[in-house]
């Protein structure tokens, strides 16, 4: 028997052809694996990165050591809305000095493809209440936060804590938002941080909006943006959008 024959006798091996030896699985391997990270690093350059929830100033929509999905794509091109629960970059030092955080290269490279939150970024998490124009207050007759003169029910507060216990009335400047914690009793946000000229936030630094809980596997759950809440608000009055914001 020759050679083509034999191998014609071979059940499920055409002749000429070899089996793909270690290196070539491997190198599909590889391929696969390099395609994957660099959809992930798209995807978290472009539309969706994790975060990491250090502070209880969010609860009890975010708790202590959750991670979260934020979409990049808000603002721009989407518009942020009252409501939003946000990340933004700390450029007003609300935080402090940068704390140093020891990771390991594997550690590193999954922060660098979007797969785990950096824990040593300095972006904080909190809840749109003022957009530009807008004129924020509490705490009216009713005893709750106001938006444009409408009261409005804040179901994300949590339980037992005011609405605000600093009073405050300020219109938001052009460009900026005015943002609270969930957890009004532990949240140095917008209302702490204003009597030192640091409470408006430039939308610039908005990194994104918070979409869904992604870790622990107990608390995966979407995130509402709460937009009913505010549903009743009416535009900024014509004498507060574009101003510089401020105390009224």
């Amino acid at each position: 028997m020759n050679d083509n024959a034999a191998a014609a006798a071979t059940p499920g091996r055409e002749p000429g052809r070899r089996r793909p030896g270690r290196w070539a699985w491997l190198r599909e391997v590889l391929l696969i694996v390099a395609a994957a990270l660099v959809i992930s690093f798209v995807i978290k350059t472009f539309f969706f990165r994790a975060f990491y929830i250090p502070s209880g100033s969010m609860e009890p929509t975010l708790e202590i050591n959750d991670r979260i999905f934020v979409n990049l794509m808000v603002p721009g091109p989407f518009e942020l809305t009252r409501g939003d629960v946000v990340v933004f970059q700390d450029e007003l030092g609300w935080l402090g000095p940068a704390p140093v955080v020891d990771q390991n290269p594997l550690q590193d490279a999954l922060v660098f493809v979007g797969l785990a939150p950096d824990l040593a970024s300095q972006h904080l998490v909190k809840r749109v209440i003022g957009l530009p124009g807008d004129t924020v207050s509490c705490c009216g007759t009713e005893g709750r936060v106001e938006v444009n003169g409408t009261p409005v029910d804040e179901p994300y507060v949590s339980d037992g804590a005011a609405p605000s216990d600093l009073p405050f009335a300020v219109t938001v400047p052009e460009g900026k938002i005015w943002v609270m914690g969930d957890h009004r009793d532990a949240s140095a946000d917008s209302r702490y941080h204003h009597d030192r000229g640091a409470g408006f936030i430039d939308i610039d630094d908005v990194e994104g909006t918070a979409v869904a809980i992604a870790w622990p596997l107990d608390r995966v759950q979407p995130l509402s943006t709460e937009e009913d809440v505010f549903a009743r608000v009416g535009p900024p009055s014509g004498a507060g959008a574009g101003r510089e914001g401020g105390d009224r």
